[in-house]
């Protein structure tokens, strides 16, 4: 192999290894830096969807690399915990809040807005035309505030008036339709026809499964 894929191998290891430790050590808010400084302002940044995770990382270390972790100071991706029904089982899920979009606290100048506007993944800042537009302390919190809430504890599959089949309980073999989707409790009501009359039936998420 030669020196520069030895050493593009090298750096593609280093930042999984760095993606890793964030993800386990960060998860949706990287603090580079700790600031006061007034200076410092929250910025959107558009990113690829699917990419927010890269772009934390990528820009965490070029921030090191350019010596500007004075300028670049934390990223949050706005994510809430949920639970989802993946194949008959409960999952906890991480949900991105806006997909394809993270927030970036810098002080702005050419060289902080240059170093995040080239960072792989980064297609540019949310503003008016050009220039980047800062959003308030006050947005910032109720995001946060958001973040930190009790998000509804399962995430449904399933919509209202869907037919489906009852795989569990006492109904098991029914067929139905979805009258309502009670989220947070992760629980469905089903219109089944017993004795030649629809009657709502409450069930659990993994009592059915669609047709």
């Amino acid at each position: 192999m030669s020196r520069k894929g030895r050493s593009e191998n090298k750096e593609s290891k280093t930042q999984k290894k760095a993606e890793e430790t964030i993800k386990k050590t960060f998860a949706n808010h990287l603090v580079i830096t700790q600031s006061d400084n007034p200076e410092a302002k929250w910025f959107v940044v558009h990113t690829y969807s699917g990419q927010e995770g890269r772009v934390m990382v990528a820009l965490k270390q070029r921030a090191e690399t350019m010596k500007l972790t004075d300028r670049i100071l934390e990223i949050v991706i706005p994510t809430q915990e949920q639970i989802q029904i993946r194949s008959g089982r409960k999952q906890q899920v991480t949900e991105k809040i806006f997909p394809g979009y993270i927030l970036v606290k810098m002080i702005l100048d050419d060289n902080s807005w240059l170093t995040v506007r080239t960072t792989q993944g980064v297609t540019g800042f949310v503003g008016v035309g050009d220039k980047p537009t800062p959003i308030s302390d006050e947005e910032v919190a109720s995001i946060q505030k958001f973040m930190n809430q009790d998000a509804p504890k399962y995430r449904a599959k399933f919509t209202t008036g869907e037919a489906v089949k009852i795989v569990d309980g006492p109904f098991a073999e029914f067929l139905g339709s979805i009258e309502s989707i009670d989220e947070e409790r992760g629980k469905v009501k089903v219109l089944v026809s017993i004795f030649g009359r629809e009657t709502p039936v409450e069930l659990d998420f993994l009592q059915i499964k669609k047709l």
